[in-house]
């Protein structure tokens, strides 16, 4: 017998007059952080809200029109849809304040912000795990300030993949194709026309449309390669996020970085700063440059006009996270490219190599595009300082150009609504003191009673959560219900208030999910005590080319299903944003363990801080700079001179140390009041220490003083006057590369070794500068103590010595030096090119010591 066809039929209802600005929402993703939004829609049809992923869109065209209309003559439901909407339209009619226009004029600044993924909600499905996460945060905060801010990116079809777990532990990706229709986006036009771009690719054009994504006072544009024009193959450029081989990859990232330049030209938005965030977007500095070059100048000073306004943020501190492609691909991939853009191969090539090899970084094309560069917390910049520092060469990487800036996260988004209303009756004003760390003292005034009341809602409801996640995976696995009652008696039983620890991030084998397993006979006693027992929630996803990491979720599983662990032991499938904010907002301990220092900066521990969670971590990323050693429990890393396996075993018998001794015996220390005060002294510790410090508007903040601001200027100061500036730094730079190798210096003489304290030691260095000019250089003299005794270093002192005279084509510089610090000190003299218009005084990696 032949199975029917079935046919697909979608009826849409009619919004009621009353309601007819939801659609407004729906289409803005203000929705994804606001939780009196989503709210309007639960109420109108929970299942549904549900049944849709909590996807406004889609939920319009879904929900029957009886329900629509009961709400317009719902007098409460109006009433509320009508607070909601006044909310909405305040907040897009606050402009910028002072902290943004001292340093930022909105009229004649834009920030041009380049990612591969965005993760703004788990209804918009164009990310795959952290660096999403960052850029929808980092656009939410751009938002929140008003900042004149425009992000770009690519739509993918089916984003990344969806996750299953099979009963035998086999992770299984399933891709589902997402319709322009079911997102809050809509196609950008001119003079009522479909934009469209192309991107010149071997042998033909690449046509891509441009959608529009509404983030309540940004906007964010996306290309899509799946238009009527294109080959089926190169429809299929923008299928799927991080999927396909290497041609792929790099013909995803030409459309990225020249597509999405060609947007913002077609848009006439003429941006003043530019911020790659990650190698996937550095194609962009070749458009840009080529578009300099119209004008009239050089590839080598276009280049220092481009990158002079350009802001790279690199966030992978493991050298197989960056995109690499081989030679001959480039060439075939960019080889039209570059000969109607009139950019010379070799040229193009030489930004991308390292060490002179014959494959191309994208890491170090956005480094020598770019004359500001951020790793993503101090650990992690002082990291990509040392990776990176071949660009370069002759700079001790701690003093290269590679600064950090921590990564925040959004605290309207991830902080559960609970707390928010806590919030709301505690200190009104909370949302505007974001980056003020005594305002949040007030956390403190907070009666304990209250504040752990509202935690344990929230892990009430994520107990029920788990349950309906675990009951519909063990359905579909064909698992008896009995085995699902055992495995959930721990989050269900009311009376033991079991201590819940959490682990969900991507199964990447860097992390080190396993590490707690380390000692099962030790770890199935502290889970499985029966007057303090444990549960341990994993979930995350592992790329489904990485089969180390799929492993790492088949021993988690198979463990969970042991006998002896069962029912203390969780493993959820298909992680996304909103099981997110229910384990971060309901799990009593935050557990991280990565090897160290390979954790760039992590940021689900921020979100676990803002609502109430204790992080238990190595000290690795952002908790390097997080713990206080009250407000958490770290674990310290060992030297990564030592042996791997031997820094497992002692790192993990420090784990599980701390949660047999620390975390569980606090944990369990009630009184009659039925919680443990010492635990919420400490989980208020926590809160009040990481919410200032760690979100998205400090974080953003950062980036506006820190590089925005001077990125802006330096732009404008090397594009301004035609280029001149611009080229006559290109041209000094030029001929300090072809003296550099013949220059030298010497000391003249012998520097005293002994002085009064109020004395002077007279330095003298000669130079051979090759044919540069004294004013090409600067001869400096650090001075570092050796012995400060009760003296406070403040670093090492800097002097710089003056041109004495010049004779026979040698230069002596000298300087009369008081000793800064007291007893024995060091002296380092050095010398290295200077120009009063370079960004970074060593930014051309070019010193030499004596």
């Amino acid at each position: 017998m032949h199975k029917a066809t079935e046919f697909r039929l979608e009826a849409h209802p009619i919004i009621p007059e009353p309601l007819e600005r939801l659609e407004d929402l729906a289409n803005d993703l203000f929705y994804s952080w606001d939780h009196g939004v989503r709210s309007l829609f639960a109420r109108i049809d929970l299942r549904l809200w549900q049944k849709v992923e909590h996807n406004p869109k889609l939920f319009l065209r879904r929900v029957a029109q009886n329900r629509l209309d009961e709400a317009s003559g719902d007098r409460a439901f109006l009433a509320e849809y009508r607070r909601v909407l006044s909310s909405y339209d305040a907040y897009l009619e606050v402009g910028p304040g002072p902290e943004v226009t001292e340093k930022l004029d909105p009229e004649q600044t834009l920030v041009a912000y380049f990612c591969a993924e965005f993760g703004f909600h788990e209804s918009f499905p164009i990310y795959s795990g952290g660096l999403g996460i960052l850029a929808g945060d980092h656009c939410k905060a751009a938002s929140d300030l008003a900042l004149p801010f425009v992000a770009v990116g690519l739509l993918y079809q089916q984003g990344y993949f969806i996750q299953s777990i099979d009963a035998h532990g086999q992770q299984i990706a399933r891709y589902q194709s997402h319709s322009s229709d079911e997102l809050p986006i809509s196609p950008v036009t001119i003079d009522g026309q479909p934009l469209k771009i192309t991107v010149p690719f071997p042998g033909r054009d690449v046509v891509a449309r441009v959608w529009q994504a509404r983030v309540g006072h940004i906007r964010l544009y996306l290309l899509d390669s799946n238009t009527g024009e294109n080959s089926p193959e190169d429809q299929n450029l923008t299928l799927q996020l991080y999927g396909g081989d290497e041609s792929t990859r790099i013909s995803q990232e030409m459309l990225l970085g020249i597509g999405g330049t060609r947007v913002l030209e077609a848009l006439k938005l003429t941006p003043t700063v530019w911020h790659i965030n990650e190698g996937h977007a550095a194609f962009q500095i070749l458009e840009r440059c080529q578009h300099t070059m119209s004008s009239g100048l050089s590839f080598e000073a276009a280049l220092e006009v481009v990158a002079g306004a350009t802001l790279f943020t690199t966030h992978t501190p493991v050298p197989a996270g960056h995109d690499i492609f081989p030679k001959a691909l480039v060439q075939h991939a960019l080889g039209r490219y570059l000969e109607e853009a009139a950019l010379d191969f070799e040229q193009v090539f030489a930004l991308g190599t390292k060490d002179g090899g014959d494959s191309f970084n994208m890491t170090c094309l956005g480094l020598r595009g770019s004359r500001f560069h951020n790793g993503v917390s101090r650990i992690h910049g002082g990291v990509a300082s040392r990776m990176e520092g071949d660009i370069w060469p002759q700079v001790p990487p701690e003093e290269n150009p590679i600064g950090f800036i921590t990564n925040g996260v959004h605290v309207p988004t991830f902080l559960a609504p609970e707390w928010s209303s806590l919030f709301d009756i505690q200190a009104p004003t909370w949302k505007s003191e974001l980056r003020n760390p005594e305002f949040w003292e007030f956390i403190d005034r907070i009666p304990d009673y209250h504040y752990w009341s509202v935690h344990k809602a929230l892990k009430q409801q994520m107990g029920e959560y788990i349950v309906r996640r675990l009951k519909r995976q063990h359905q579909r696995n064909g698992i008896g219900h009995s085995v699902t009652e055992r495995m959930t008696q721990q989050l269900i039983s009311t009376d033991k208030d079991t201590l819940i620890v959490g682990f969900a991030r991507r199964f990447a084998t860097y992390k080190r999910a396993t590490l707690i397993f380390s000692d099962l006979d030790r770890l199935e006693n502290i889970l499985t005590a029966p007057d303090r027992p444990v549960v341990l929630v994993f979930a995350g996803k592992a790329h489904p080319r990485d089969k180390p990491g799929q492993q790492l979720i088949k021993v988690i599983h198979d463990l969970s299903m042991h006998p002896s662990l069962m029912g203390h032991l969780i493993l959820l499938e298909d992680y996304d944003q909103a099981m997110a904010r229910r384990l971060l907002s309901g799990v009593d301990v935050w557990l991280n363990t990565p090897e160290y220092p390979k954790e760039a900066s992590g940021t689900s521990g921020e979100k676990a801080a803002l609502n109430g969670a204790l992080n238990l971590s190595v000290l690795d990323g952002w908790w390097g700079e997080g713990y206080n050693g009250r407000n958490g429990w770290g674990i310290p890393p060992r030297d990564t001179d030592l042996d791997q396996e031997f820094r497992n075993e002692e790192e993990a018998r420090d784990l599980m140390d701390l949660i047999e001794y620390k975390v569980v015996p606090l944990y369990y220390d009630r009184a009659s009041q039925g919680f443990s005060k010492g635990w919420v002294n400490r989980s208020k510790a926590s809160m009040k220490s990481i919410t200032p410090r760690f979100n998205a508007r400090r974080m953003v903040m950062d980036y506006v003083n820190t590089y925005y601001q001077p990125a802006s200027d330096q732009g404008a100061l090397l594009k301004g006057d035609g280029g001149k500036v611009a080229t006559e730094l290109a041209d000094w730079k030029a001929k300090v590369r072809q003296c550099w190798s013949g220059v030298s210096l010497r000391v003249v003489d012998c520097i005293e070794c002994r002085c009064p304290h109020d004395g002077t030691v007279n330095v003298r260095v000669e130079t051979s500068l090759n044919g540069l000019h004294a004013d090409d250089v600067r001869v400096e003299c650090l001075v570092s103590p050796e012995c400060t005794g009760t003296h406070k270093q403040t670093g090492p002192g800097s002097f710089f010595l003056e041109k004495e005279s010049e004779t026979d084509g040698h230069t002596v510089f000298a300087a009369r030096l008081q000793p800064p610090y007291p007893g024995l000190q060091t002296l380092r003299l050095r010398m290295y090119p200077y120009h009063e218009s370079l960004t970074h005084s060593f930014e051309m990696g070019a010193m030499l010591w004596v």
